[in-house]
């Protein structure tokens, strides 16, 4: 990285983002609450049941954050939480996948995001590795960004292709009476995956041009300072440079 990510960490507010993803756990989990106790009202125990999960995978980061092995940054963690909530919850349990025809493609775009930015901080991993001789140019580290983001896509739609195939699911989403749905909707799939980890692959980019701090490389610090055993190299120049 052109910037040392320590300037960022100085000039980041961190209990900002603690404070939104304690707030914004407890709005959503008071939401599915309420659904919860709707859907025992009307007898449908497998959707309750359904919705109790989703409120269980949502809450776990932050209940047992403390006994996970890798810590999480509250920034991360509103992501995760944000996407569980939209594709779960809304997606499945309120049928929003059958309302709104452009919901999946929205939340293609979000895993885009969300993986690419998972790219940037898997090549800072490798940088900062002290048993691995390779430091990567910031080209190389937003065209892998891109590249991770868009291969994990193209597994997902596999995946989907293989519960079809195997399974009998219709998770490609085919029309009756037309054998092109599916492929029409998996290539839709992969074009937004592509919208989405281009757009953070290339605002990553841009900000790594740019001499200010840019969040990307905030929320890094953040994950290198809550895993300090993860980056033994990185800890050891901070205690050189602070000596």
């Amino acid at each position: 990285m052109e910037k040392t990510l320590k300037e960022c960490r100085e000039k980041d507010p961190v209990e900002a983002a603690v404070y939104i993803n304690r707030v914004l756990l407890i709005f959503l989990q008071l939401i599915m609450a309420a659904e919860v106790v709707v859907l025992l009202i009307r007898g449908e125990w497998l959707s309750a049941f359904l919705v109790i999960m989703i409120m269980a995978i949502t809450v776990a980061p932050t209940l047992f954050k403390e006994r996970l092995p890798v810590k999480i940054p509250a920034e991360f963690t509103i992501l995760v939480i944000i996407f569980v909530f939209a594709s779960l919850f809304l997606g499945e349990i309120q049928g929003f996948y059958l309302k709104f025809w452009w919901w999946d493609k929205v939340l293609h775009i979000g895993s885009g995001l969300l993986l690419g930015i998972f790219g940037f901080l898997l090549v800072y991993v490798l940088n900062e590795n002290s048993r691995i001789h390779v430091y990567l140019n910031i080209r190389f580290v937003a065209l892998f960004a891109f590249l991770f983001a868009l291969a994990t896509g193209t597994i997902w739609e596999i995946f989907e292709f293989g519960m079809d195939r195997f399974f009998g699911r219709n998770m490609q989403q085919m029309i009756p009476g037309d054998p092109l749905s599916g492929l029409t909707d998996t290539m839709w799939d992969l074009i937004v995956d592509t919208l989405g980890a281009a757009a953070i692959s290339l605002l990553g980019w841009w900000y790594m041009k740019r001499p200010e701090c840019y969040f990307l490389e905030a929320w890094i610090q953040k994950f290198i300072e809550k895993n300090p055993r993860l980056f033994p190299f990185s800890s050891q120049a901070d205690k050189g440079n602070n000596s």
